[in-house]
């Protein structure tokens, strides 16, 4: 049995380019978009939309900026059933950046926001569905936000337009038991929205979290090729769809992109299981000092001394 209402969201891109800073090459780009579209994947997301005040092309790929020439130059016109996806980050994006619906290739805008932004996102989802897009509203690393806090966001917002409102561990740092709590929270507060899921696998959980919210109700679910992603990496594509039972999923495309591409990939890109990811997961801190950490091929496996750091930080 399955839930037709479910959609799959792959983030492989846009997630994965948090490793190697969106600096894919065009025939990568353009397998994972064959694949999804030959899998069945409902929505793709490319990359960010920013601003070119807030990033420079010198030191980051196209697929942050995700201009529609760079999209239609890689994959052309998109003339399939699967939506195509960009995320904005509040602050890191002007208004004016997104041009209109109708002039974009672009079908889905993500506004990924912290719980003391939500005004700001809600504005910018606002702006975004007024010129023509669908929108969703990433509340990010709510692991780290008081229930107070928490409970004001999910106020503002029930009284939005926003259609879709993502449940978001940032850190990895979630059991299910938070997140059956936290769909039920959603939607208690949400309701008449749809609930997504976004899993971080510092705990290696993301995938049991993304069932557990499955079970509860949540029917928007990102997962990435092979788990590709910060840090630990995200809900494996492959495993999500082998579980989900529903037909118009297909496996084989996925795994011919990483038999081809991605092994070879990991040997280059550490994502994936490695304990300083696991360290800052079970700490419930962000993942950018275990980034650091193993950026330093010096450091990367010293991970006793990488411990007594983060425990010294957590007590001051």
């Amino acid at each position: 049995m399955y839930r037709p209402e479910i959609k799959v969201l792959d983030c492989t891109i846009r997630d994965g380019g948090l490793m190697n800073k969106w600096q894919f090459d065009d025939a990568y780009v353009k397998a994972v978009y064959d694949a999804c579209v030959a899998s069945g994947v409902d929505i793709m997301e490319l990359g960010y939309k920013s601003s070119e005040n807030a990033f420079s092309r010198n030191e980051v790929g196209v697929w942050k900026f995700c201009d529609d020439q760079d999209i239609r130059r890689v994959i052309g016109d998109n003339n399939t059933n699967m939506k195509l996806a960009a995320m904005a980050d509040i602050g890191r994006i002007e208004p004016d950046d997104i041009a209109p619906a109708s002039e974009s290739i672009i079908d889905v805008m993500r506004v990924a926001a912290y719980a003391h932004q939500m005004d700001e996102a809600i504005w910018l989802a606002h702006h975004c569905m007024d010129k023509g897009y669908e929108v969703t509203v990433n509340l990010m690393a709510v692991s780290n936000v008081m229930e107070r806090d928490l409970d004001e966001a999910l106020k503002d917002l029930a009284k939005s337009r926003v259609p879709v409102v993502y449940l978001v561990d940032s850190f990895g740092s979630m059991y299910c038991e938070q997140i059956e709590m936290l769909a039920k929270k959603y939607q208690t507060y949400m309701p008449g929205k749809t609930i997504g899921l976004h899993m971080h696998n510092n705990m290696q959980l993301a995938f049991s979290n993304t069932i557990t919210g499955i079970i509860n109700n949540c029917n928007y679910i990102d997962a990435t090729f092979m788990g590709i992603g910060r840090g630990a990496g995200n809900c494996p594509i492959e495993i999500l769809m082998s579980f989900l039972k529903n037909p118009k999923y297909k496996v084989a495309p996925i795994l011919q992109v990483i038999q081809d591409y991605m092994l070879e990939m990991q040997k280059n890109i550490d994502w994936g299981y490695h304990i300083p990811y696991l360290i800052t997961g079970a700490m419930n801190a962000h993942p950018r000092s275990a980034l650091s950490w193993m950026d330093n091929p010096a450091t990367k496996n010293d991970f006793i001394t990488f411990f007594n750091q983060m425990n010294d930080k957590k007590d001051l």
